[in-house]
């Protein structure tokens, strides 16, 4: 990334004399937010990003204890802004002309030729500043003043038995030579053969390998680096030696308490430097159960809110860890004697509802242990944590609870500690200010303590000096503000000397903060140093100002070959450097013209980019850049190659095992380059093993196997670019069939393996061996070892490893500090076995941690902040007790001082930070054995605010009826204060040009993602009156509207018509009625009515009939009665017909018949059916008619209504004989049941057959009358005649 700074200043037509002044009179944040407006004197700084030129606010409003002491520079920054403003139209655009590595060079694999031109100087500046590049040539040319580049931190701790190691870098040109001061004066490192300084370094080396105590060094050092052009100067480091005393010898008596009353053991620890850290434990190293009753404050007293008679079962003693020397020493333990009205100590009680009753102590309300009385105060200083604490006594037990009065407690960065008996706000701002105060409650009563909290602050920076690089007799300045409480004091050096003693420099005015700069010539070279400080700290900064004279230079190799993929955006890149900054122009195969516009952009850092390449933008490209010394150029020359592309891609494929699989593709590319083509199997590269064969445009698998199946990629890739295609194999196993006995038997999840043991014990691996279950008839194929920690996840088993089912012991490796405990689980291919019972614990010893958290991020969640987050370690990776984390940050582009806290969490909120600005975190894993590897650094970036501006010169152009084209200027990086996620357009319908047509105005949004200048909004009704305003949207929020454009769409199509119903009243006419469209979008001019008849398959001639765009109504004549219509209605604007409705009439009631009709009787098959119907009934009529012709008896069953005599005839069964010898029918006659004798006719009725005239028919005239056939055996042998049958009984007898 480089960095110019730059500033922005504009002159309004009308200015008074005391503009200046009314402007610093006015809100510090209006002047932060605005940007080039007025003639307000704002810095920005440019970034190039890529090659994107983005800006972003470097000038801030002062805060108010600022205003005064700039209004005595107010005049005289107004009288130097009109020549300064001719000077910055001269000179524009300012900075080092470089652009960023793009994508066409990462395509062709090229490394970056300039990419030693990493490390930027910016400064803030009124005529900006120019950046140094790091290629060596341009650096031993130039010449730089001194910069610290490396120091050890101020309050430097070190270890008394390693050397000492004070640190001090710098970089410049000539290179700088170093001396020290110690407590402010000269520090001969000469004359102390212990102490070296470092070659080519003023880092110093105190060594003690012949004696020597290291307290003798003790003080406050301080590093010079100087060359002819200045001195820059370190931090005042004060060095320690870090101690570890130990405990004074003491006898400690008994304690003796009554059971119930609360007790402090004192552990006073001896002082160490650093502090030790305090725990507790008994004598024999067991640590101290801690509850919400028995606890240890953050003194390292352990407070008993009431004892117990189980106190006794254990002494007590408080030990001191000393971090550098990692050394832990024990006091002399405590012993409790305590004296109870109920001296059996019986576990029983210990649960029981109402333990202190139980045992005869007496109820006590809550006092307060610590801190003692009703108040207190304490003070923190900014950006710390405040740890807030309240123990307190009493039976029963009571509850901490934490208030703050007037307000919220902070529930971003507030937690409790040691059972609610403590309050940890951390990163503490001033707004953490004010009472608190903790409630100490049981149900005897309550009580509490209140806290009055006041914050403080050590200096820190609001506008931190920047090194300001200028050209001859430009102007600049060096800004130096700071914050904090009590506000803090400002003091100026130059070359390590107090500014007030140094020579006289016309060219240098000092305005408190600020020192200005005029006309700056070659001898004004130096370094300045910024010393803010107050009663708790102070920062110092340096910053030099260095005047360079140089003609233009290129910094990329010259006549560069760039290729491209044809149809990509790319850019060309032509990294620059000169003082006065140059102007840098591209050309085209020596073609006269500038290239800027159309196809082709020019970047404020002078990059080329085209955006879309096509075959004629191959050629030879010319930069020259341009300053007053003279002018370079270079050449970069670019061909275009046809993409790559597979054409035929491989296919799906289902195969069986054993059988041949080809997969095909089939590649295009262009001639010139190379072509690679590879497969991945699974996203992983294949091997080609001997069953498989690649060849150019295909893989070929041999004898597949179930290991073959998955996805397979075939990827053919060139030096500029690839294509991709995927497919997937699937594989069919054979069906299995049993091949033993064994198979044929049931099979069943293995048992649990047993007896787990644990053997050959080491520090970081164990053996643990086991007794396999009965596989039930499945052999176990897998072994899976899991192992459970009680520290971080008690009681939630993990998978450690995995092992063959045809082992049962196996080496684990272990992580250091976890409390292991392991089991196993058996698989087959039915399933896995139950868990086996838990192996012993094992503890393995403690170690430094060897990595660090992953997923490290750094997010805004306000506009002020960043919050660092990332995935705590795990027990495995931990490696020790009180595992924590260092967390530490800094701005990305000052390459400040690193700031860093240890949090004990996963998340870690920086206040106070600068809209949108990177920074650069590191987060490393510490634990009570040391800490973890240096971390990586990923870069974070601090709240987004709302923008500031809105996009302007916004144009529309209506593109159709329902669709305008815009345009905007986009908006300075700066006013973003974020990432710009899209431009966004809100617009609404005003109104209908079409009078009396009602409109719904809801608002609507259309999104343009990034970094465009031009869109299309589509779906806008037509005929109508429409509104827009435009606005930037980024990670916040929207910002400001832009001003109303008003614009009118032109007359479109209409919808369909509404509610088209289709009735038909009889089967000569059919109703057509409608409703005028929802929306007519123009001036109807009539309707088109489109309809046609159809009959089954056959579809009539269209008809169209044009109607009057006040009719609704229209009666079509039906042609005939069976055929159906289909309708289709439309309506019409002067732009054409709109959407059609459909219908279609309704089905004649005939429907289904004239169907039928005309497609079943029309088909062979029914034809054929039909005869062959006809044909059978032929012959069933026959075959009755010759069974009447005989005659016979005719059985019925007795159902009449008039009761028979005894005279009459009667069958056994029931049934009348009809064919008595002494009264026989003529022939051709048949008797009824009356007794007279009918003639038979030709067409006999179904009546006949019934019993006289009670026959009955259903309704669909079938006959219901019942008979009885009896056929007697010897009556048939007898009687030549069989009885008549009714048809029924001819089918019966037919079958």
């Amino acid at each position: 990334m480089v960095k110019i700074c730059l500033e922005c200043q504009s002159e309004p037509e009308e200015r008074g004399p005391g503009s200046a002044l009314r402007e610093l009179l006015t809100d510090g944040e209006t002047a932060s937010t605005d940007t080039c407006s007025g003639a307000r004197l704002t810095d920005f700084c440019a970034v190039w990003d890529a090659g994107v030129f983005l800006v972003s606010a470097a000038g801030k409003g002062a805060p108010s204890g600022v205003k005064k002491r700039r209004l005595n520079e107010a005049e005289t920054l107004n009288s130097v802004r009109e020549a300064q403003f001719q000077r910055l139209e001269a000179a524009r655009p300012r900075g080092l002309g470089r652009g960023a590595r793009g994508p066409v060079l990462r395509m062709a694999g090229q490394p970056p030729p300039w990419a030693y031109t990493a490390v930027l100087l910016c400064a803030l500046s009124l005529g900006g500043a120019i950046e140094i590049p790091m290629d060596p040539s341009i650096q031993n040319e130039l010449s730089q003043p001194p910069t610290i580049t490396k120091q050890s931190v101020k309050d430097h701790i070190v270890d008394p038995r390693d050397n000492i190691l004070i640190e001090c870098e710098a970089k410049g040109n000539p290179a700088p030579s170093f001396h020290w001061t110690r407590n402010s004066k000269f520090f001969n490192i000469a004359k102390d053969p212990r102490v070296s300084m470092r070659r080519r370094s003023g880092t110093l080396v105190i060594d003690f390998r012949s004696g020597g105590r290291p307290e003798e060094y003790e003080g406050e050092y301080q590093c010079f680096a100087r060359n002819k052009f200045g001195t820059a100067l370190s931090n005042r480091i004060r060095l320690q030696v870090s101690k570890s005393p130990l405990w004074p010898k003491e006898n400690l008596d008994p304690v003796v308490v009554q059971e119930g009353a609360p007790l402090t053991l004192q552990c006073n620890p001896p002082p160490g430097l650093p502090s030790p850290v305090i725990f507790w434990m008994s004598s024999s190293m067991e640590p101290i159960t801690q509850d919400k009753r028995v606890s240890q404050g953050h003194n390292g007293d352990l407070y008993f809110s009431n004892v117990m008679l189980q106190d006794m079962q254990t002494d007590y003693s408080c030990n001191a860890r000393f971090h550098f020397t990692h050394t832990i020493q024990q006091k002399n333990p405590f012993t409790l004697k305590v004296l109870t009205n109920h001296p059996y100590n019986d576990s029983s009680l210990r649960n029981h509802p109402d333990m202190y009753s139980a045992r005869g102590v007496a109820e006590r309300t809550p006092s307060f242990m610590y801190p003692q009385g009703t108040a207190s105060s304490q003070m923190v200083l900014r950006g710390m944590d405040l740890l807030l604490e309240c123990i307190a006594s009493g039976v029963p037990t009571p509850d901490i609870a934490w208030y703050k009065k007037g307000g919220d407690l902070p529930s971003d960065k507030a937690k409790f500690e040691n059972f609610n008996k403590a309050l940890r706000i951390t990163n503490v701002s001033e707004e953490d200010s004010g009472e608190y105060f903790c409630l100490a409650s049981n149900k005897m009563g309550s009580i509490r303590h209140t806290i009055s909290v006041r914050v403080k602050a050590a200096p820190y920076w609001l506008d931190e000096p920047k090194n300001l690089i200028l050209a001859p007799g430009e102007d600049g300045r060096l800004v130096c503000r700071a914050n904090g409480n009590p506000k803090p004091t400002v003091q100026w050096m130059v070359n390590g000397e107090p500014l007030q003693s140094a020579p006289p420099n016309p060219n240098r005015e000092v305005a408190g903060d600020t020192i200005i700069f005029r006309d700056t010539q070659i001898s004004s070279r130096a370094v300045y140093q910024c010393n803010t400080s107050n009663e708790h700290g102070y920062l110092l900064a340096n910053a030099f100002v260095s005047v360079l004279d140089v003609p233009p230079r290129m910094l990329s190799p010259r006549n560069q070959l760039i290729r491209v993929i044809l149809y990509n955006r790319t850019r060309l890149d032509c990294p620059f450097f000169g003082s006065p900054i140059p102007t840098l122009r591209w050309f085209k195969n020596g073609q006269g013209s500038n290239l800027d516009g159309g196809n082709y952009h020019v970047y404020e850092n002078g990059s080329l980019e085209i955006k879309m390449i096509r075959k004629e933008d191959q050629g030879i490209y010319t930069c020259v850049a341009t300053n007053i010394l003279g002018k370079a150029e270079n050449q970069v020359r670019l061909e275009v190659k046809d993409p790559t592309r597979i054409y035929r891609m491989p296919e799906d494929q289902v195969a069986k095992r054993g059988t041949t699989v080809q997969l095909e593709c089939r590649v295009k590319h262009d001639p010139s380059l190379k072509l690679a083509v590879s497969w991945l199997k699974d996203d992983e590269p294949l091997y080609i093993s001997n069953r498989m064969k690649k060849e150019e445009d295909s893989l070929t698998i041999f004898g597949v196997a179930e290991r073959d199946q998955g996805s397979y990629t075939c990827v053919a890739s060139t030096e500029l670019d690839q294509d991709l295609a995927k497919a997937y194999l699937t594989v069919l196993a054979d069906q299995a069939t049993p091949t033993n006995r064994l198979a044929a038997l049931p099979k069943g999840r293995p048992d649990r393996p047993r007896d787990l043991e644990l053997t050959d014990l080491a520090e970081r691996s164990v053996r643990l061996t086991w007794i396999p279950g009965d596989d039930n008839n499945s052999p176990i194929t897998d072994y899976v070892v899991q192992f459970e920690e009680d520290q971080f996840q008690p009681g939630v088993w993990h998978d450690h490893s995995k092992f063959p089912g045809s082992v049962n012991s196996a080496v684990l490796r272990l992580s250091p500090y976890v409390n292991y405990q392991f089991r196993v689980i058996a698989i087959n291919e039915v399933g896995s076995s139950h868990p086996s019972l838990p192996s012993e614990r094992y503890r393995t010893s403690g170690a430094p941690p060897e990595s660090n958290p992953s997923d490290v991020k750094g997010e805004g969640t306000r506009k002020n902040n960043m919050e660092i987050t990332w995935t705590p370690m795990n027990a495995t990776s931990a490696f020790g007790p009180n595992l924590r984390y260092i967390v530490k940050w800094r701005r990305r582009e000052t390459r400040e001082t690193w700031n860093n806290v240890t949090v004990w969490g996963s998340r870690y909120v920086v206040g106070q930070t600068p809209v949108y600005v990177p920074y650069e975190i590191r987060v490393q894993a510490e634990n009570d054995f040391g800490k973890g590897p240096e971390p990586d650094t990923v870069i974070g970036y601090s709240g987004e605010d709302y923008p500031r501006a809105a996009p302007t010169d916004v144009k529309i152009r209506v593109l159709n009826s329902t669709a305008i084209s815009l345009q905007w200027n986009r908006v300075y990086s700066d006013t973003v204060q974020g990432q710009l996620r899209e431009y966004r357009a809100y617009y609404w319908r005003e109104s209908s040009l079409l009078k009396n047509l009602w409109v719904s105005q809801k608002r609507q949004q259309a999104g343009f993602p990034g970094d465009r200048l031009r869109g299309v909004v589509s779906r806008l009704f037509p005929y109508s009156n429409y509104k827009l305003e435009m606005v930037v949207v980024n990670g916040r929020g929207d910002g400001p509207r832009s001003e109303t454009k008003e614009f009118t769409t032109p007359e479109g199509v209409p919808s369909a018509p509404r509610r088209f119903r289709v009735r038909q009243p009889n089967l000569e006419t059919i109703n057509l009625e409608w409703d005028h469209p929802e929306h007519p979008n123009g001036i109807l001019i009539g309707y088109t009515l489109k309809y046609v008849a159809f009959n089954g398959t056959k579809v009539g001639k269209q008809i169209v009939e044009n109607f009057s765009p006040n009719q609704t109504k229209f009666t079509v004549q039906r042609a005939d009665p069976v055929s159906r219509y289909r309708f289709s209605l439309s309506a019409r604007t002067q732009v054409g017909s709109g959407e059609a409705v459909t219908e279609e009439s309704p089905a004649p009631p005939n429907e289904a018949y004239t169907n039928n009709q005309a497609d079943i009787a029309t088909q062979g098959w029914f034809i054929g059916l039909m005869c062959a119907i006809a044909l059978l009934v032929l012959i069933l009529l026959i075959v009755c008619f010759i069974k009447r012709s005989r005659g016979g008896k005719y059985p019925v069953r007795e159902k009449k209504d008039v009761p028979l005599g005894p005279e009459d005839p009667k069958e056994e069964d029931g049934s009348f004989d009809y064919s008595d010898e002494d009264n026989k029918p003529l022939q051709g006659s048949q008797t009824s049941l009356d007794g007279t004798i009918k003639q038979q006719e030709s067409d006999d009725s179904l009546v006949d057959y019934g019993e006289g005239g009670e026959g009955q028919f259903n309704e669909d005239g079938s006959f219901i009358g019942q008979y009885t056939v009896k056929k007697d055996k010897e009556e048939t042998e007898g009687n030549e005649s069989s009885e008549a049958t009714s048809p029924v009984n001819a089918i019966y007898s037919l079958a």
